[in-house]
């Protein structure tokens, strides 16, 4: 894949090092997208992993502080105080005073918040496989996203277990679900909505902004 321009030093420093993390065996991926809650019909809570909710709720701690990618580049008005921080990473961010601890039922509320905004809800991974921080993304400020859709990284994010499904029966379409989806993994072709399952990495955005209910979270299938 082509590179658009050439890698600014914020996400080549992350690069770097997610590169050396990989040649070294420390990580499989720096990522793993993880779909939103309200995407789901309550039979399919079964899979605690995929859900943001449940992560935050086994921590033993957590805190939460300004998403690093959207301080530095300042390309959006979504929410800021929305990267969480788990466990040990939280009890140092915290007593440098970078960061400040919170209740489940806060973090729920930022995660709805981010949910409403369009953000996609990201567990982000340290060289030891732990989940140590989950943060809610935007395509044009997160570096994970970033690397990903510029620099065609797909190596470093783990899809979700679930992709969106369409029942074209049910589409009225109203292209809500295209502007609503940051991987362009929909289209219109005239009268027919096109969806790339490859493309999608299963956040479940498209789920809750589709007003006919035509949209719903299926298992991907295994290959």
């Amino acid at each position: 894949m082509a590179m658009e321009s050439p890698m600014d030093r914020f996400l080549g420093k992350r690069l770097e090092a997610y590169d050396e993390w990989l040649a070294k065996g420390l990580i499989s991926y720096s990522s793993r997208v993880i779909p939103v809650a309200e995407s789901f019909a309550p039979a399919q809570w079964v899979l605690p992993t995929a859900q943001a909710l449940k992560i935050i709720e086994d921590a033993r701690v957590v805190a939460v502080q300004d998403c690093e990618c959207r301080r530095h580049y300042q390309r959006c008005d979504h929410p800021l105080e929305v990267c969480m921080l788990l466990n040990h990473v939280a009890d140092k961010l915290a007593a440098r005073g970078e960061a400040r601890y919170l209740e489940v039922d806060e973090a729920e509320e930022i995660l709805k918040q981010a949910h409403q905004s369009g953000l996609i809800h990201l567990s982000l991974y340290m060289p030891d496989h732990e989940i140590y921080a989950l943060c809610s993304c935007c395509t044009c400020c997160c570096h994970e996203l970033q690397i990903v859709k510029q620099y065609g990284r797909r190596d470093l994010m783990v899809r979700s277990e679930y992709v969106a499904v369409t029942n074209l029966e049910d589409c009225v379409l109203c292209g809500e679900c295209l502007e609503r989806c940051p991987f362009e993994a929909r289209f219109l072709d005239g009268d027919c909505l096109i969806c790339r399952e490859d493309d999608c990495l299963g956040c479940g955005l498209c789920v809750t902004a589709c007003p006919a209910g035509a949209v719903s979270m299926h298992l991907r299938k295994k290959t």
